[in-house]
């Protein structure tokens, strides 16, 4: 996103200072992403979407999504989209998007079946994917 700011700006949608707002959701969202990355590493359980969870986690924000982590990832992409305030920015919020809608959150809720079954289908049942 910022190289293709650079590289081209396109349209300023939002300017100086209002871009500056972007700053609270870069904050916002990799705070929900530390703050799970360090829920894992308290339960002794795997982050990396290749790699085999032990637990599963279904406390804390999990309980009102899914997939916080990504949640978190895409606030903060929102953010930097915000800041850099070009449309042409929100190509990179869609790639991130659709990558984690079709592709590594479909993997890992399939690892995750395999890995908890019943426990993780009863949750998927009951937590949306996103928020």
């Amino acid at each position: 996103m910022i190289a293709l700011y650079f590289w081209y700006r396109g349209i300023i949608v939002i300017n100086y200072p209002f871009n500056l707002l972007g700053i609270i959701f870069i904050v916002l969202g990799l705070g929900i992403t530390i703050k799970i990355s360090r829920k894992f590493s308290a339960v002794d359980t795997e982050i990396h979407t290749f790699k085999t969870p032990r637990k599963l986690v279904i406390n804390g924000l999990f309980k009102y999504s899914r997939n916080p982590i990504y949640t978190g990832f895409l606030i903060a992409l929102i953010g930097v989209s915000i800041l850099l305030g070009n449309l042409s920015s929100i190509i990179g919020v869609l790639l991130f998007f659709f990558a984690a809608n079709f592709w590594y959150i479909p993997f890992e809720e399939n690892q995750l079946e395999k890995e908890f079954g019943k426990q993780y289908s009863e949750y998927k049942n009951s937590v949306r994917r996103w928020i």
